[in-house]
């Protein structure tokens, strides 16, 4: 794709960034066959190669308009595209750059603004959430329908094993999950504890940083990041943690991407790289410990009827950490039998905060993926990813829980 970008951005690091991502582009189409949004809504604008064609407007020096942040705001960053792409355009980074200027040109105004300020200001500060989410749980009969579905219950952590291995990793605790799923993490320290490795969180550290950086406020997003890595770096550099773990495959890809996102910060590159290199998802923790793991769990599956369940795997998970088939593999030596699902590298909806703004689109795909989720005779349904998660369980028939939880279930606290 040929290129000319404005004087405004042709010199910077992110116009060189981009023009480099467009000139990829070769305008084939395959990124339309798999967009949840242009499967949706059938326009060329809201496919990838649409909003392509728009931000290259953009940073050609057309104006933005409302319609074109329109566009931007629908796409769910599921990244299925850059799985499809023959050609490897890195099309969340480009987005990630057109977002910035286009919300720039055109700054949000009303009740969109607000919405999106409360979500900022509440969702990252884990306290502050809790405790909204305490109220939201108390006074559940009072909020509207679409509001309380999405008011889960609250449920024990389970035990967390102390630390007593020489071997040792940080865990991610993260903004909302330790409110809504404590026990999703208590779940992969009981795991990891019995291949002897002792998983820790270290205190300090919050939100991965995606929350704020995909709302309109990509500086914040980075101090974040700086925060974590600061909470991180002390037993980092002590060489006493031998990986990062993410539970939630959405904020996987946040912090897998520290790197690049703090490329420019003389202060904390070689410290951001660091951390993205040691940063992995609980799937390739377990994958990569499978020939200790895989024993337990067919020792523990002995003589146990096998469980039929249906795994929907987040968008994070198979397109933006590139992982498929661990997770598949772990649930199959812990006993259980994973149901086919139609239209399985299809997003669920949930996309971070994208239910909340784009509630209609959200809704219908969630639907969607419920219908293939519930449809093959499951008795529950797993995925890999808090967002997802919360977000299939606010409508589902059957109980949806994070897959580490299910390997030694009935030794967990629920």
């Amino acid at each position: 794709m040929q290129t000319n970008l404005a004087d405004f951005i042709r010199d910077t690091p992110e116009g060189r960034e981009a023009e480099e991502i467009l000139r990829k582009c070769v305008h084939c189409g395959f990124c339309t066959a798999t967009c949840p949004t242009y499967q949706l809504l059938g326009d060329e604008l809201d496919g990838p190669r649409g909003r392509i064609y728009l931000i290259k407007q953009v940073l050609e020096g057309q104006p933005a308009t409302a319609r074109t942040q329109l566009h931007l705001d629908r796409c769910l960053s599921c990244r299925s595209c850059e799985t499809t792409c023959p050609s490897g355009v890195k099309y969340g980074h480009l987005l990630d750059i057109g977002r910035k200027v286009v919300d720039q040109q055109v700054p949000r105004r009303g009740a969109e603004a607000l919405k999106r300020a409360a979500l900022r200001e509440v969702v990252p500060r884990g306290a502050v959430f809790g405790a909204a989410l305490g109220l939201g749980r108390r006074f559940k009969p009072l909020l509207p329908q679409g509001l309380a579905a999405k008011v889960s219950p609250a449920a024990p952590a389970g035990p967390w094993p102390a630390p007593r291995h020489a071997r040792r990793m940080i865990a991610l605790a993260g903004c909302v999950q330790p409110a809504m799923r404590p026990a999703i993490n208590a779940a992969t320290a009981r795991l990891l504890d019995r291949i002897g490795v002792s998983l820790v969180e270290t205190r300090g550290a919050g939100c991965c940083g995606a929350v704020r950086f995909h709302l309109d406020d990509q500086d914040g997003g980075r101090h974040d990041a700086r925060h974590n890595i600061d909470a991180w770096w002390p037993a980092i550099a002590a060489g006493t943690v031998e990986a990062i773990v993410v539970t939630a495959s959405g904020c996987g890809v946040q912090v897998k991407d520290y790197g690049h996102l703090l490329k420019d910060d003389p202060r904390y590159a070689d410290k951001a790289a660091r951390v993205s290199a040691l940063c992995r998802d609980v799937a390739e923790v377990l994958g990569a410990e499978a020939a200790r793991l895989e024993p337990l769990l067919a020792a523990h599956a002995a003589g146990r009827p096998r469980r039929r369940i249906a795994f929907h795997a987040p968008c994070s998970l198979q397109h933006g950490l590139k992982i498929r088939g661990v997770v598949e593999a772990l649930l199959g030596a812990a006993g259980f039998e994973l149901v086919p699902v139609r239209d399985g590298h299809l997003c669920c909806g949930s996309a971070g905060t994208y239910s909340l703004l784009q509630p209609e689109i959200s809704r219908r795909l969630r639907d969607d993926k419920l219908d293939a989720l519930q449809g093959g005779g499951a008795e529950s349904i797993v995925s890999a990813n808090i967002g997802c998660i919360e977000h299939l369980g606010s409508a589902a028939k059957l109980p949806v829980r994070h897959w580490v939880e299910l390997l030694f279930d009935d030794e967990n606290v629920t």
